[in-house]
C-alpha cells in the first residue's frame, strides 16, 4: 500500500480496518504524519470529522486533561449515525457502558470497585498461579509435535485462563468467551465477524449480557472470592449498579483482560524472531532484561490502536484549536514510534529504557490491568525461553483487520524443546 501525502485518501485509509492488516503500511503512514501533519483534521467518508493526533507529547497532553477531553459521547471510531441507530434499535444511548465510555464522577467510582484486584497485595498473591499457568501452557507445546500456530494454540488461551480464573468464569466456558471477544473486537475482520450487519454486532453484545445475567444471579445467590462477585454485588451511593453498567464492567474485563495480552504475547515473539540477536540477549540474561523486554513488546505491538476524546471547551494544541464539541483520535501505535521520544523507534530492543510507552494510556484512564499483563507476559517468556531451544517461522504472520484493538491472528512456528 502507498504512503499517502496530503491526499484525502489518507482519511479513508486510516479508518479502513483492512489497512490495519498491513503493519508496515500503518507505521510508514504514521511516520509521515508525525513529520508533516501531526495534528490533522480528518474527514473520512461515512464518519463525522475528527482530529488525528499522532505525536507522543500531544497524546499525553490530551490524556492529562480529563475534564477538558472526555470519553462520552465518542470513545472509539464509529460510523456517522451509529448513536442514533443504537438508540432507535435499543431505546438506550449506549449499546455498552463500561469504564471506556465513562467520565468522572462515574469513572472514578466504578474503577475503584475492582482496582484492588489488579494491584499490590492481590497481584502478589496471583504470582504463583500465573507462573503455574505459564508452565502448563508452555508444556502444551510438546503436544503439537514441534509445529503450531503460536496465536491459535497458545497465545490466546494462556491469558484467557488467567483472567477467567480471576473473574470466576469456569474453564469450560472459555471457548465461548473467546468466540464472543473475537466477534466483538474483530467485528470488521472476515475471519472473526458474524457478518457485516450492525444487528449481528449488537447480538454479540446481547450474547455477552445473557451470559453475565446468569453469572450475576449465581454470584448473588452464592458469593465467591472472585471479580464477578464484586461486580454482581457492587453498590455505588448505597444502590446496586444498573444492569447496563454491570454488563459493561463484565465485558471490559472479560475481553480486554485477555485479548490485548494475547496480542502482545504473540507480537513479542514475532519481534524476537525478526531480531534473533535480541532473542539471544534476553535468553542469556532474563532476570535483568525481562522487565524492559516486556515493556518493549508492549510498545512494539500497541494492541489498543486508538481511543477518542471529545473537547468540552476550546483547546489550543500545537498551532491549532480543537473546538468545544470536536473529537480527537489518539493513535497509540504512532505515539510509541515517535522519533522525538524514542531513540531509533523502529528498532526492537529488549534493553530499551529511553522512555515509557503509552500503550496502556496515561492519566485517569490508564489501563486497570497493566500490572497483571506485565506479570503474565513475563511469566510466559521465562518458561518459554527455558523450555524452547530453537524456534523459527514456517509461514507468513497475519494481522487482524481492526482499527480499534488488534494484533496477530496467525503466527505459524517450528520449534524444539529441551
Amino acid at each position: 500500500m502507498p504512503v499517502f501525502d496530503t491526499s484525502p485518501a489518507i482519511d479513508n485509509a486510516l479508518v479502513n480496518p483492512a489497512s490495519w492488516a498491513d503493519e508496515h503500511w500503518v507505521h510508514d503512514q504514521f511516520a509521515w504524519l508525525r513529520r508533516n501533519d501531526p495534528l490533522r483534521y480528518l474527514q473520512p467518508e461515512g464518519f463525522e470529522p475528527f482530529w488525528s493526533i499522532t505525536r507522543y507529547t500531544d497524546i499525553k497532553e490530551v490524556e492529562q486533561h480529563k475534564r477538558i477531553f472526555i470519553n462520552d459521547p465518542r470513545p472509539t471510531l464509529a460510523p456517522a449515525g451509529m448513536t442514533e441507530f443504537i438508540a432507535q434499535m435499543t431505546g438506550r444511548k449506549h449499546l455498552v457502558r463500561s469504564l471506556v465510555q465513562m467520565d468522572d464522577p462515574d469513572h472514578s467510582a466504578y474503577r475503584m470497585l475492582t482496582q484492588g484486584w489488579f494491584m499490590g497485595t492481590n497481584l502478589r498473591k496471583l504470582q504463583s498461579k500465573v507462573d503455574e499457568l505459564a508452565e502448563t501452557y508452555v508444556e502444551r507445546l510438546a503436544e503439537f509435535g514441534g509445529e503450531c500456530d503460536f496465536v491459535k494454540d497458545l497465545a490466546i488461551w494462556y491469558p484467557l485462563r488467567v483472567i477467567m480464573s480471576i473473574f470466576g468464569v469456569p474453564e469450560e466456558d472459555e471457548p465461548l468467551m473467546l468466540k464472543l471477544t473475537q466477534e466483538l473486537f474483530g467485528s470488521s475482520d472476515p475471519d472473526s465477524q458474524r457478518s457485516f450487519e450492525p444487528q449481528d454486532f449488537m447480538q454479540v453484545v446481547y450474547d455477552f449480557e445473557s451470559y453475565f445475567a446468569d453469572l450475576t444471579r449465581q454470584r448473588r445467590e452464592a458469593p465467591r472470592d472472585d471479580v464477578a462477585t464484586v461486580i454482581a454485588n457492587a453498590q455505588i451511593d448505597g444502590k446496586p449498579i444498573p444492569d447496563l453498567e454491570a454488563n459493561g464492567y463484565y465485558m471490559i474485563i472479560a475481553t480486554a483482560g485477555h485479548d490485548t495480552t494475547s496480542s502482545t504475547t504473540a507480537g513479542g515473539l514475532l519481534a524476537l524472531l525478526d531480531n534473533p540477536d535480541q532473542m539471544e540477549q534476553l535468553r542469556a540474561n532474563p532476570e535483568q532484561l525481562m522487565p524492559t523486554a516486556v515493556d518493549e513488546m508492549i510498545r512494539w505491538v500497541s494492541p489498543v490502536r486508538h481511543f477518542m476524546r471529545t473537547a468540552t471547551e476550546d483547546y489550543q494544541l500545537r498551532d491549532k484549536t480543537i473546538r468545544a464539541g470536536e473529537s480527537a483520535i489518539l493513535w497509540y501505535p504512532s505515539a510509541n514510534r515517535d522519533e522525538e521520544i524514542f531513540n531509533a523507534p523502529g528498532e526492537f530492543r529488549v534493553d530499551r529504557k529511553d522512555a515509557k510507552q503509552l500503550a496502556f494510556g496515561f492519566g485517569a484512564h490508564v489501563c486497570l490491568g497493566q500490572h497483571l499483563a506485565r506479570m503474565e507476559i513475563s511469566a510466559l517468556y521465562r518458561k518459554l525461553l527455558e523450555r524452547v531451544t530453537d524456534i523459527e517461522l514456517t509461514g507468513t504472520p497475519q494481522y487482524t483487520q481492526s482499527s480499534f484493538v488488534g494484533g496477530l491472528k496467525s503466527l505459524p512456528i517450528r520449534y524444539k524443546l529441551k
